[in-house]
């Protein structure tokens, strides 16, 4: 979730299809014409011109990624997905600008806020605290988060729902949907509804406060065995549909230990992985949103906070299986395995030319490249991201390559590539193999 900055009070959540619906035609109007005047420029100068570097354009991501953090919600969270998910075929300041949007949402203003906890807990509600901190301590595109001390003493972390959130979901995404196709911002050769449905799905998991409840508890039971976590307890009687209260838990963003030691950074990236791995080959299921904001640290015990499960997801044995080939055939540097381990989790059809394979294979074996270094891997030393992200783009733009795996799948890649990006950005070593191995 995003820091808000102290001069921000607050910016109120459009509401209503229609409404919404304006406001998205209103930046597609613009970014058409900025590309048409951009074609006369060109035209008149006697220059070539390139209508999707003309949509591509730094003004025209900022334009939409400022009007999508405005709107929040599932408009939002398709800007934050896409950010992601086709990040590598986008040129990078594109990309650069788009990926704003995971960490810079605007809070509702406090009359609308106050409307929210109405509805949620009944007029008068303010009597049940000692405290309630209106100024938010977070935002992202589904809610923000305010600290708060019950009359018993409970210090907690209040999350709270923009409204009309849930209502909006389909249609915000449909609605992204078609601004993406018309201003041409991603190749007409990418399979974009897979992406849209993937973010109809993960809106309602995560607009769903009361599954979030449940997959906090679910998880604190699962990992009462690792003490290296920390993870809040709900509140039950304060949790509504669109109100989730939960332990507020003093910590520190995992940014702050970017001049730690070597130690202390080996360590925490060391642990997130063996959790990974214990999510995917034992728990059977994932906190799925790689978020850098969903981890953080606590200076005083050296626990980390595992925060927002809202996005969990219970992955199939099947997928699962095909995980362990693919890693297992990774680590021995066995290509034909890796294809076959492709084909069998979906990265791979019949049907896909002979071309795709032999660019999309060698990219899998240097994804699992850490998984040949025998004991701990430098993701400090590796340019390991920009050559899959360029690989990405040679795939996706020149080999033509748009086929999308299984939705699971996706998610699983994202968190492993999240936790690559992680790890660099750590500067840590990390035995990925020696942590990897007692599941194969």
């Amino acid at each position: 979730m995003a820091r808000r900055t102290e001069d921000d009070d607050g910016v109120a959540v459009p509401r209503g299809r229609l409404n919404r619906l304006a406001r998205l035609a209103g930046v597609a109007t613009t970014i058409g014409a900025d590309m048409v005047g951009g074609r006369l420029r060109a035209a008149a100068s006697g220059r070539k011109v390139d209508m999707r570097t003309l949509a591509l354009s730094p003004a025209n991501a900022l334009r939409l990624t400022r009007e999508l953090a405005q709107m929040r919600g599932a408009a939002m969270k398709v800007g934050q997905l896409l950010s992601m998910d086709a990040g590598e075929l986008l040129p990078p300041e594109f990309a650069e600008v788009l990926a704003r949007l995971r960490a810079d949402a605007r809070p509702m203003p406090p009359q609308q806020l106050k409307a929210v906890l109405d509805r949620a807990w009944g007029a008068g509600w303010l009597k049940r605290f000692q405290s309630f901190e209106p100024r938010p301590l977070a935002a992202a595109s589904i809610g923000q988060v305010h600290r708060a001390r019950t009359r018993d003493g409970r210090d907690l972390a209040i999350k709270v729902q923009f409204p009309g959130v849930r209502e909006s979901i389909d249609s915000d995404v449909d609605n992204i949907g078609s601004l993406i196709r018309l201003s041409g911002i991603l190749p007409d050769r990418l399979a974009l509804d897979p992406l849209l449905d993937a973010a109809k799905a993960q809106l309602r998991e995560e607009a769903d406060y009361l599954a979030e409840a449940d997959a906090l508890a679910d998880f604190r039971t699962a990992l009462d065995d690792a003490p290296e976590f920390l993870i809040p307890a709900p509140a039950p009687d304060l949790i509504r549909p669109e109100v989730l209260a939960m332990d507020f838990i003093p910590s520190e963003p995992l940014e702050s230990l970017v001049d730690a030691s070597q130690a202390v950074r080996d360590e925490v990236a060391t642990r997130l992985f063996a959790l990974l791995f214990r999510e995917v080959f034992a728990l059977g299921r994932i906190q799925s949103d790689p978020n850098l904001a969903n981890y953080r640290h606590d200076p005083e015990t050296g626990r980390l906070v595992l925060l927002d499960f809202g996005a969990v997801r219970h992955l199939p044995d099947v997928l699962v299986d095909g995980y362990r080939r693919l890693l297992r055939a990774g680590m021995q540097g066995d290509s034909a395995a890796l294809e076959a381990a492709a084909r069998g989790i979906g990265y791979l059809e019949d049907a896909t030319p002979h071309e795709q394979v032999a660019l999309l294979v060698p990219m899998l074996a240097a994804a699992t490249e850490p998984l040949r270094v025998p004991g701990a891997f430098d993701f400090a030393a590796t340019d390991l991201a920009q050559r899959m992200r360029d690989d990405g783009m040679v795939l996706g733009l020149d080999a033509g390559y748009r086929h999308l795996p299984p939705i699971d799948a996706l998610y699983l890649h994202r968190k492993f590539g999240g936790l690559y990006l992680l790890a660099r950005r750590l500067r840590a070593t990390v035995d990925i193999r020696g942590l990897l191995t007692p599941y194969l």
